[in-house]
């Protein structure tokens, strides 16, 4: 008997080998079915930068036999891919995330990788809080939307009335307010990262700096959050979504999550390759430019449900202001990935 118990054992071991052999740890646990397409969308936005490694990388290549980037430029074309079932992930503003929601959409929220990236830009050094802007016209993107809610909330927690104190000018995008600045037809602008390096680098580098004198990068809104709430000096800005079918396959958005936060680190640690590959991708974007913007970003990084905290801090600050932008109610547990919950 002891030697048969030997030889049992002995048989168990080299079966557990050979499977060990056989299926390496990460997909022994479950590994997706192979899909025939895998459609992934973004902005020129520094949320998108690990979409593109991805891609770049072959990240996705045992995944879908063939993969998609769609570039979105505003939140309608966010929405209507959205809504048109056109695309598998997204790379979206948590707020839109969450109407697209409570509106009915079938979607989960993976992560937040942008934990802010808004900076006031200026032709006038020195300016330090948003008060120092008072009586000034200022370019800000997407009336209504992020990060136009943000300058109004932290306007007026110092005092300030956003639409007396400030003289905004409306963009339909962000390059619309980059070229404002590098023309010379305004002077101070709220952008997010990259359009922030973007427009230093082209004002300093490139012959329209002839024409526009140097800018400087100001107020940081990130720091105003943190000081004024009490928190973190970050917000819970963008982040991946899934979307329908691909929503509700598990094991394939698990493995997408995880590409993804590989690729956002390899990012972080590598900024120019990565923004050579994000320029290869998105001709609006400049690869040093996109290589500066990380140096001034947060690489923190979280699930959706690690930060289910600080996204529903920033959620009730919209509902008290505007609740059609959030859809009316802070999302429900389906939103962070908890499949019990799921629509």
């Amino acid at each position: 008997m002891p030697g048969a118990f030997s030889r049992l054992r002995l048989f168990a071991f080299l079966f557990a080998a050979c499977a060990a052999l056989v299926l390496p740890p990460a997909l022994a646990e479950a590994t997706p079915a192979m899909r025939e397409r895998l459609v992934l969308a973004g902005p020129a936005a520094s949320v998108t930068n690990p979409l593109i490694h991805m891609l770049e990388s072959g990240a996705l290549d045992d995944l879908a036999r063939s993969t998609e980037f769609i570039l979105w430029n505003n939140p309608d074309q966010l929405r209507a891919l959205v809504i048109q079932g056109q695309v598998d992930f997204i790379a979206v503003p948590t707020n839109v995330a969450a109407n697209l929601y409570n509106r009915g959409v079938p979607l989960t929220l993976l992560n937040v990788s942008t934990w802010g990236a808004l900076w006031m830009v200026s032709r006038t050094p020195g300016l330090q809080t948003l008060a120092d802007f008072k009586g000034k016209e200022v370019a800000i993107p997407f009336r209504n939307d992020m990060p136009d809610i943000i300058f109004d909330f932290l306007a007026e927690e110092q005092g300030l009335d956003p639409q007396r104190d400030f003289q905004p000018r409306y963009t339909a995008t962000p390059l619309d307010a980059v070229q404002l600045l590098i023309t010379r037809r305004i002077d101070h602008a709220l952008l997010a990262e990259p359009a922030v390096s973007m427009v230093l680098r082209k004002t300093q580098s490139f012959p329209v700096s002839l024409v526009a004198p140097e800018l400087y990068r100001s107020v940081n809104l990130q720091e105003q959050w943190g000081k004024l709430l009490g928190i973190e000096a970050r917000i819970p800005q963008a982040g991946l979504a899934a979307l329908g079918a691909a929503r509700l396959d598990v094991e394939l958005s698990a493995r997408v999550e995880q590409a993804y936060a590989q690729s956002s680190r390899w990012c972080n640690e590598h900024p120019l390759p990565c923004g050579e590959m994000v320029a290869r991708r998105i001709d609006l974007l400049d690869a040093q430019a996109v290589a500066d913007s990380l140096q001034f970003q947060s690489p923190h990084y979280a699930s959706a449900a690690q930060a289910r905290p600080e996204l529903e801090t920033f959620f009730r600050l919209l509902l008290q202001r505007q609740p059609a932008n959030l859809g009316g109610k802070l999302p429900e547990d389906g939103f962070y990935g908890e499949a019990s919950a799921q629509k």
